[in-house]
């Protein structure tokens, strides 16, 4: 009898032992299990790189990336569905976030430190997007043919005088179709009809190529005026390539509208997407992006204006000087995108 009971005493604590290992052994496992968070991306600037690098040292987590164009991306989401591995899509342009809202493709976040880093009208009404670096839509001069004291607004743009002397990219291209967006809402449908007509009929050539082209246009004698997106500028300044560097140095920024309705910014922003595995960690790298240590980096590498208000631009763009902006909320430029792509067709914009 005392035998069986010492050897039911001997399988007790035998048995309390290899509980105790094995929940030790769970536990070792979890812990080890490696933070990452999956990002979509149509960025591909060395500064980008740095703050992933940063963010991991600072957190743990991972940042797994996938770039492609912003079009791409929002395709391959909406293909992968239920499926996909990320957990963050960053595209340029509100438009363009507006349409992975559309789709279905992203989900509201609540975060109070988004909410405290970037103004209310530079990220979604329903917390699906945030923006994180702002551009100005500006105009572009000949330094040798034009004086800047004949600009003025996007409008005097249509004026006859500057007949065969306008150079901008397609109407395809999600930076003018906002444009125009952003006209629809301060302006109404038909005034902005009649800019878009006005325009076509001073373009210098069949619109093509990107900004940086409608910038080597100028200079190349082409036309005396480019519309253009104001961190291309400070691309073409910082080239490696010298010819760049030349045309960047020929060019002046001028901000449109400063006594009128403000120059027309936009963002490339983030949003969580739908189905994202990492949710917790979306969050938390989408808060470091919009934090002024990151912020810093943004504007003095990139040539981009900070969303975040207690972040000074880079000098460079401190040198173009400060500027009003226009007063609406970015997600009316996805609003109006479709009719601003209508617009567009209806005055033989290309």
């Amino acid at each position: 009898m005392k035998r069986k009971l010492i050897l039911a005493l001997l399988s007790l604590v035998f048995s309390v032992f290899l509980l105790v290992g094995c929940s030790s052994s769970d536990e070792e496992v979890a812990g080890n299990e490696e933070q990452v968070v999956n990002l979509y991306t149509s960025r591909h600037y060395d500064a980008d790189k740095e703050l992933y690098e940063l963010f991991t040292k600072e957190t743990g987590i991972k940042v797994n990336v996938v770039e492609g164009k912003s079009d791409e991306l929002i395709e391959r989401l909406a293909r992968e569905g239920e499926d996909t591995e990320s957990d963050i899509l960053i595209v340029a342009d509100a438009g363009r976030l507006h349409r992975a809202k559309e789709q279905n493709l992203l989900q509201s976040v609540e975060s109070e430190t988004l909410e405290n880093n970037i103004p209310e009208n530079l990220r979604d009404k329903d917390n699906q997007w945030y923006g994180l670096t702002v551009r100005g839509r500006v105009l572009v001069y000949s330094k040798d043919r034009v004086n800047p004291s004949d600009l003025s607004t996007y409008e005097d743009l249509t004026n006859p005088k500057w007949k065969g002397k306008i150079l901008v990219r397609s109407s395809s291209n999600i930076y003018n179709q906002s444009l125009l967006a952003s006209f629809i809402e301060i302006n109404g449908e038909e005034e902005a009809k009649k800019w878009a007509k006005g325009l076509v009929e001073n373009m210098a050539r069949e619109p093509k190529g990107n900004d940086r082209d409608q910038a080597k246009a100028v200079v190349a004698g082409e036309g005396d005026i480019a519309i253009m997106n104001t961190y291309y500028i400070g691309k073409l300044l910082n080239s490696s390539d010298p010819e760049e560097v030349k045309v960047g140095k020929q060019v002046g920024v001028f901000f449109p509208n400063q006594d009128t309705t403000g120059t027309h910014i936009n963002v490339s922003g983030a949003g969580v997407t739908k189905y994202a595995k990492n949710k917790e960690n979306a969050i938390k790298f989408i808060e470091f992006l919009s934090s002024e240590k990151a912020q810093k980096l943004f504007a003095q590498a990139n040539y981009e204006y900070p969303v975040n208000k207690n972040v000074e631009p880079s000098d460079l763009l401190k040198s173009w000087g400060e500027f009003k902006t226009q007063n609406i909320s970015l997600n009316k430029l996805g609003e109006n995108n479709k009719r601003a792509v209508e617009i567009f067709n209806e005055v033989g914009w290309k």
